[in-house]
């Protein structure tokens, strides 16, 4: 019940049609004076994540920028500057987990892309 008020409370905002995702990067989405990296995984069947743009390892907002892969089974970015990875689902930064950043949930509403801050 908690994790459902707390859903609930959740500012969702629209980032755009899901087809100007190209599959497997991402895009940065400004979303209440805060960057927001966004990524589609995947073609036909795509998952979506959306994780903080910044990196704190390089002190750059390029995180929507990174390629995008897995380590065993989790789905990470690698930053285009350091390349240190962060887990797409959790923010957590393998390299340096004390470096992670925030993670956001995604959803698909009509064809359109929607984060929840």
């Amino acid at each position: 019940m908690h994790r459902d008020l707390q859903a609930n409370q959740q500012q969702w905002n629209a980032i755009c049609p899901l087809d100007r995702i190209v599959p497997d990067t991402g895009v940065c989405a400004l979303l209440n004076g805060r960057q927001v990296a966004v990524f589609r995984v995947g073609n036909e069947t795509p998952s979506l994540f959306a994780i903080d743009n910044y990196d704190p390892n390089s002190q750059a907002a390029v995180l929507s920028r990174g390629l995008v892969g897995s380590i065993g089974e989790r789905i990470v970015v690698a930053s285009p500057i350091y390349k240190q990875h962060f887990d797409l689902r959790t923010g957590e930064c393998l390299e340096a987990p004390h470096n992670s950043v925030a993670s956001y949930p995604v959803r698909v509403e009509d064809g359109k892309v929607w984060v929840g801050l």
